[in-house]
């Protein structure tokens, strides 16, 4: 399910807008205005919808601070019609524009519509497993959460700390996001597990997927795969979470 930010001081409006959406989107709305894109990044939204006139900060302000680190869909609602308004949105990097008043039901094809547009090159597809995104082509999880994790061992707190500072040729660190790069192998077998959330999958199915990609892989071949991976996963914790059940397959836990 993809998530919906909501930057907007009228409460009225941000009950609306919840209301329409809450059915196909998880949604959430802005509870400190000095902290917008903090908020945003951590609630790891698909898409913004971004008022013009806020408390401390614009829109503009935020979408240009946006910027800066993410690409994450923009679309601007505002009473601020003018043109000048619009062409400074759009200069800052909004996505989209739609005037107050609005139909919800046109802003909800907006959205579908961008997010169709802004996610069709990596598949549009977020799965989601105890605090792990997976994406096309990588795992990540919050930085906090695998360093809290790591402190239950406390000889190891400070390797940890280091160790995710630097730069890796596997890895690569967002602004509160541990990043590791899958192949592709790697992603169709941790889509099956996310998939099933917590169901087994047999290595036959898992076999079955990688035979569209790979010219021959046995049981064997998927066996050392398997320790590859989780080897991979553990600079993230991860691979605590995938579980062999013997003479069947895997599944998460």
């Amino acid at each position: 399910m993809n998530k919906i930010f909501i930057v907007e001081d009228d409460e009225i409006i941000v009950k609306a807008i919840k209301a329409s959406l809450e059915n196909e989107f998880h949604v959430r709305s802005v509870l400190n205005f000095r902290a917008v894109k903090q908020e945003i990044l951590e609630f790891d939204a698909d898409l913004v919808l971004m008022d013009i006139g806020l408390p401390f900060y614009s829109g503009f302000y935020w979408t240009s601070e946006l910027r800066k680190v993410s690409q994450i869909p923009i679309i601007f609602i505002s009473s601020s019609s003018d043109d000048m308004n619009q062409i400074t949105a759009m200069n800052q990097g909004a996505d989209d524009f739609v005037t107050k008043p609005f139909s919800l039901e046109i802003l909800s094809a907006k959205i579908k519509a961008l997010l169709r547009r802004s996610y069709a090159f990596s598949g549009a597809e977020k799965l989601e497993f105890a605090g792990f995104l997976l994406t096309e082509n990588s795992i990540s999880t919050d930085k906090n959460l695998v360093i809290s994790q790591s402190r239950q061992n406390t000889d190891e707190i400070h390797a940890v700390d280091s160790r995710y500072d630097a730069e890796t040729s596997n890895r690569s660190r967002s602004t509160d996001r541990i990043e590791i790069e899958l192949t592709t192998s790697e992603n169709k077998i941790l889509t099956l597990l996310f998939r099933a959330n917590g169901e087994v999958v047999t290595k036959e199915k898992i076999l079955q997927e990688l035979w569209q990609t790979d010219e021959f892989i046995d049981t064997n071949t998927l066996n050392v795969k398997m320790t590859r991976l989780r080897k991979k996963l553990a600079e993230i914790g991860f691979d605590e979470h995938i579980m062999t059940k013997r003479g069947c397959g895997y599944a998460l836990v």
